[in-house]
């Protein structure tokens, strides 16, 4: 609860023009999570891989009040990815004063990416607290949607799935999708003033 209160107090203090991002990255992988499979009683399931197991990280920010959101492929998940996805919300956001939700990912805390998030608020999820991270939720309901049992041929084909069925959501679908717009959301209070 403490720790709650160590970000809820940042946000009552933001001057005017701020926006609050929830901020997260996501693992797409070529193969597919396997849900279920089927066999003959008795059989196990044959499951085919190959030696090749693409990957693309998604970064990507949903805004706490509107729902918009900026999505960002890379090809990385590491600290100079991380740059320039800041690059982007700067970018997008220019003019405002931009708080930003975030976990201690170890592409997050690195020097170069505080240098790069100078004049952003940066607000700290606790360790382990994924819960309390919105995207988090909007990522696992768009793989559970697109991705699970599904091979796609290409990554390339996995991700813009992905980005596309994300961005396709009503700014209200995200909001309620992510669990923003639940009585029980650790932020609702704050993020009404």
């Amino acid at each position: 609860m403490r720790k709650k209160r160590r970000i809820r107090r940042p946000i009552r203090a933001l001057p005017r023009r701020s926006v609050v991002l929830a901020q997260d990255e996501t693992d797409l992988r070529l193969f597919p999570p396997l849900r279920a499979a089927w066999s003959k009683g008795g059989e196990a399931a044959r499951v085919w891989l190959s030696g090749r197991h693409a990957r693309r990280v998604i970064f990507g920010a949903m805004n706490l009040r509107t729902g918009t959101r900026l999505l960002v492929p890379r090809q990385k998940g590491r600290s100079g990815d991380f740059q320039a996805f800041l690059a982007e919300v700067r970018s997008h956001y220019r003019g405002w004063h931009v708080a930003l939700l975030l976990d201690e990912d170890p592409c997050h805390p690195a020097k170069a990416s505080l240098r790069q998030a100078e004049g952003m608020t940066l607000l700290w999820l606790p360790n382990r607290a994924s819960k309390l991270n919105p995207l988090d939720t909007l990522w696992g309901q768009a793989k559970d949607v697109i991705r699970a049992n599904e091979q796609y041929t290409t990554i390339e084909a996995h991700v813009d799935r992905f980005l596309e069925y994300v961005a396709g959501l009503t700014n209200g679908e995200a909001l309620h999708t992510s669990g923003v717009l639940s009585g029980g959301f650790w932020l609702k209070g704050v993020l009404s003033n």
